[in-house]
């Protein structure tokens, strides 16, 4: 049998998992989306804008582990993923991008909507090929596939228009699905030694974990338990680490907490498992660094290590448990639990109806979201400051998922990453916490929500700022500018729009709001109005940073906008008084 190129492809994807291709429709790609309108086997999920569908892709790849896809058309459609890939290639998550061509025979010749896409892609891809010929299609498909999937990153197919429609017989074409492998990962048995014998000789060891614990929860906690070793993680480390965890001390970096910086600073060893934090401010100056990371290329790139080990976390504390001896001495672990009970003491303090004050707070937003949502809840969030929330105030159990752009920092992938989550998973509920400068940018992609009946939950902070900016500039000492963000009223937009949607100016109306918004049949939008001035202080000031705000506030005085800075004291000073 002859079948075109395309079909084949969507045969290929089919057999390896794949069910639904995200994006948007092109001349260019019309063999391919026709080739989906007669599939019985795959979907395409129709999106507003080309960045959308790569979010979506990056999304259902991060939660499911599995190959995901999208596609664009030649020219814009192309350069409208690239945010979105380098979203994806940041996260280490596999996703297959479908790049439609200009016809190979107008190349070169500045032709309408030409681009070079090879190297546009390049930076944001572990694989960017062009497939110039039908013939060329079954290998760089296979291979495109395989090497996005064994090495969690994005694969580019750039193909022309007139390619997908190429013919090749069946037997040409020898479908074998594409599927992860499983190996056991560790490192050798001197390498183990040597790593024990430094854990065994610290009397303060401390944990630091990231996105590599996923699947090695009982492991980690079994190895907390031998150390008697305070576990600290970073944000991508959350949803794998915080959960049924009593040797957990909270978060570090800018969004963390006092209690998982002074656990860390504090260490004589510190170890760290599956991470890449970045911040270098936040290591330890003294301590015996030891570093497990899947990539060697990732070991000591972000702090000097006495000793890197390539392998995955749960094989290699499964292997180094047993070199181990049990601690006794409670010291460490007790102080830093300690600390850690006094910091979320003091940051629970913040989330609540705060005498019914206006603006509302943005850490009861998120405390009320927290305790309504779902057991098995799937959070995306913003950029910005509802980061902050969801690394300060969503729990995490086992069951709750998280995605964002942790990695590569984008506004605008709360509504999209939505999208691909709700899509993945029809039968959970999907909650996305949007800043009111990221829902702006991807605005349209609410018709996306409606288009597709996808149920999921809008919650925006609206303070109409860009209010992580806003923090950045008085840490610097800079004036405020460039950030007023002017909003109409979101809920009753979307309603306009077909969603159950609702504004909240008033902290009494704000959980009967949330609560409806959960029980709608559908998707859903709560504006809440928060506080534009709240600060939200990372676990350690720099002299920089504490010069800059005393420098921000002398000039924003001089610019006239002493009201602003009144704004401020009022919103965390004189409420922290009362409090």
């Amino acid at each position: 049998m002859v079948t075109t190129v395309a079909q084949h492809i969507l045969s290929t994807l089919t057999a390896s998992g794949v069910r639904r291709v995200y994006g948007l429709p092109g001349d260019s790609l019309n063999g391919f989306t026709d080739a989906i309108r007669r599939s019985g086997d795959i979907t395409w999920e129709h999106v507003r804008h080309e960045e959308a569908a790569a979010f979506a892709a990056t999304a259902e790849a991060a939660l499911t582990g599995r190959l995901a896809v999208c596609a664009g058309s030649c020219g814009p459609g192309n350069t409208h993923l690239i945010n979105g890939l380098y979203d994806a290639q940041r996260t280490r998550v596999p996703v297959l991008a479908i790049a439609a061509h200009i016809p190979m025979n107008e190349v070169g010749t500045g032709y309408f909507q030409e681009t070079h896409p090879q190297d546009l892609f390049r930076e944001c891809s572990v694989y960017c090929e062009l497939v110039s010929t039908p013939e060329m299609a079954p290998r760089l498909v296979e291979i495109a596939m395989r090497t996005a999937v064994e090495e969690n990153g994005v694969a580019v197919l750039v193909i022309p228009g007139e390619v997908f429609l190429g013919r090749l017989p069946d037997r040409e074409w020898n479908i074998r699905p594409v599927l992860p492998t499983r190996s056991v990962i560790r490192p050798d048995d001197l390498s183990l030694r040597r790593a024990a014998d430094i854990l065994n000789w610290g009397s303060r060891v401390t944990i630091l974990g990231g996105a590599g614990t996923a699947g090695a929860h009982a492991e980690l906690i079994q190895l907390a338990e031998t150390l008697n070793a305070p576990i600290v993680h970073a944000f991508r480390g959350k949803e794998h680490i915080e959960y049924d965890n009593p040797f957990d001390v909270g978060m570090t970096g800018l969004l963390g907490f006092a209690s998982g910086y002074k656990a860390i600073k504090e260490a004589d060893v510190l170890l760290m498992l599956g991470t890449d934090f970045p911040y270098s401010q936040f290591y330890p100056e003294d301590a015996r660094v030891i570093q497990v990371d899947i990539r060697g290329s990732h070991l000591g790139r972000r702090t000097p290590v006495d000793l890197g080990l390539v392998g995955d976390v749960k094989d290699t504390i499964e292997a180094l448990l047993p070199l181990l001896s049990p601690k006794t001495d409670r010291t460490h672990l007790d102080r830093s639990l300690n600390h850690y009970r006094r910091t979320r003491k003091s940051l629970d303090s913040l989330a609540v109806n705060d005498r019914d004050r206006t603006p509302i707070r943005p850490e009861y937003v998120a405390g009320v979201v927290d305790r309504l949502a779902a057991d098995d809840a799937v959070f995306t969030f913003d950029v910005g400051s509802p980061t902050i929330w969801t690394a300060r105030y969503l729990t995490m159990n086992g069951r709750r998922r998280l995605s964002g752009s942790f990695t590569h920092g984008t506004m605008a992938c709360a509504l999209p990453h939505a999208i691909g989550a709700q899509t993945a998973f029809p039968g959970r509920q999907v909650v996305a916490l949007a800043g009111d400068g990221g829902l702006a940018m991807l605005f349209g992609e609410l018709l996306t929500l409606v288009q597709s009946n996808l149920p999921v939950k809008l919650i925006v902070f609206n303070n109409s700022s860009l209010n992580f900016v806003e923090l950045e500039m008085k840490a610097a000492g800079v004036v405020n500018f460039g950030t007023e963000l002017k909003n109409p009223d979101f809920g009753a937009v979307a309603r306009a729009m077909g969603i159950f949607g609702r504004r909240v100016e008033q902290p009494a109306d704000l959980e009967q709001a949330v609560a409806d918004a959960f029980a709608h049949d559908g998707p859903a939008l709560i504006d809440v109005v928060v506080a534009r001035q709240e600060l939200s202080i990372p676990p350690a000031i720099s002299a920089e940073q504490a010069k800059g705000f005393t420098v921000y506030a002398i000039r924003t005085i001089l610019a006239g906008r002493g009201d602003e800075l009144l704004d401020l004291v009022s919103t965390n000073v004189a409420r922290r008084i009362l409090d």
